[in-house]
């Protein structure tokens, strides 16, 4: 099936991919200073304000496996805007919430809604661009999409000491409405829409074909581990830096700058060396910088009280080496299915939010976030690197890609 042509520049494609990939990351980050207050607000307890969060992904990764095919479907531009709506709807019902339980309704529904983002800038890419160029539009994707998230838990610090806690959700309304306007005026068509792909025998299909190749498995087992690990951590670093390390929401959004600014710096790292590194070697010096962070991150809970050099440092590390990995495999995931581009973003997503997800239960069964964080977050970060291995044995035939 041939690709269809570029109907969007590369920054086109860049700046709205940046955009329609960050409505996920932000609505976490802005939210995770409010974590601690809500606790107090609505009287309730931790485990419950971590069930928002949990909640939250089980909708983002579970709405994907719908999403993709309906962008497959309908196509990328009204799939946008449908689940853009969702995403509104759960931000206003959260922000008005009189109980816990109409926030978690609203953050469940805001997953929904958020889940569209990444699987369709993906695929507008993939619709368009192949191999050396997608990676660098995904790298260039990641330098953008580091300054949203970089800034979001200022932004919510900021808003949650001048305005209380439902302003977190209001400045999430008007991303929302942002991204439905970009979406609406700016974001172009970009496949041919084929609604039998939502039959049920060709969903199966198409869902059948992607899982049963190893070499998407692996590429998205690394993702898993990596990408994952920042999702995963998001449940447990408010309770740590807060309530263990003594800052305050507004501090605490601020320190979150050390995350995402390393995540922004390896980016822009890759930028400029990727003129004499080639694509697929990124990934092998992104893990060493993200294993070595995993561990490190191990032994300082094991054997140091916690500061916040001793809690973000490894994160830092993490974050730039996530950087590193994250273009390349994710390209190299999608090149084996150009005819279900979204599809197949929609599980390499799925995967991905899943392990966040999943990592993010573990750490509240733990009970201790300091003690979570030592365990989950580095064994998530090793299961990475076993990925990275997977994928490497599996594309030995195809090395010229």
């Amino acid at each position: 099936m041939p690709r269809t042509p570029a109907l969007m520049s590369e920054r086109r494609t860049t700046i709205i991919g940046a955009l329609l990939t960050a409505i996920g990351p932000i609505s976490m980050a802005i939210y995770t200073p409010a974590m601690p207050e809500l606790v107090h607000a609505f009287a309730t307890t931790e485990a419950a304000i971590k069930m928002s969060l949990s909640l939250y992904f089980a909708g983002f990764a579970l709405a994907q496996l719908v999403a993709g095919p309906v962008s497959d479907a309908f196509g990328r531009k009204t799939a946008s805007l449908s689940f853009l709506l969702i995403y509104l709807a759960g931000s206003l019902l959260a922000a008005f919430a009189p109980t816990v339980e109409w926030v978690l309704a609203g953050r469940l529904i805001q997953g929904i809604g958020a889940s569209v983002g990444i699987t369709v800038s993906r695929a507008i890419v993939r619709d368009q661009f192949n191999g050396g160029d997608a990676a660098r539009i995904i790298n260039t994707m990641g330098i953008i999409l580091a300054i949203g998230p970089s800034l979001g838990p200022t932004v919510g610090g900021l808003a949650l000491a001048a305005f209380g806690w439902r302003s977190v959700f209001l400045l999430m309304v008007g991303f929302g409405a942002l991204l439905i306007f970009l979406s609406t005026v700016c974001l172009k068509e970009t496949t041919v829409p084929d609604r039998s792909r939502l039959k049920p025998l060709r969903l199966l299909e198409a869902y059948a074909e992607i899982v049963a190749l190893p070499r998407f498995l692996f590429t998205a087992l690394v993702l898993a581990g990596a990408v994952g690990s920042m999702y995963a951590q998001a449940a447990v670093l408010p309770f740590i830096l807060i309530e263990k390390v003594g800052l305050t929401p507004t501090q605490f959004g601020m320190s979150m700058l050390m995350q995402s600014g390393f995540f922004l710096m390896g980016s822009v790292c890759l930028r400029v060396i990727s003129k004499w590194l080639p694509a697929e070697r990124a990934p092998v010096v992104g893990l060493m910088f993200s294993g070595a962070g995993g561990i490190i991150m191990a032994f300082s809970v094991f054997f140091l009280s916690p500061t916040f050099l001793s809690v973000m440092g490894p994160v830092a590390l993490c974050a730039f080496g996530i950087a590193f990995v994250s273009p390349y495999m994710t390209a190299a995931g999608l090149i084996p299915f150009p005819h279900i581009a979204g599809s197949a973003s929609a599980m390499m997503g799925f995967i991905q939010m899943g392990a966040g997800f999943l990592g993010g239960v573990a750490a509240a069964s733990i009970g201790s976030p300091l003690l979570a964080f030592g365990i989950i977050i580095p064994a998530m970060h090793i299961i990475a690197v076993l990925g990275y291995i997977g994928f490497r044995i599996t594309s030995r035939p195809a090395s010229g890609t």
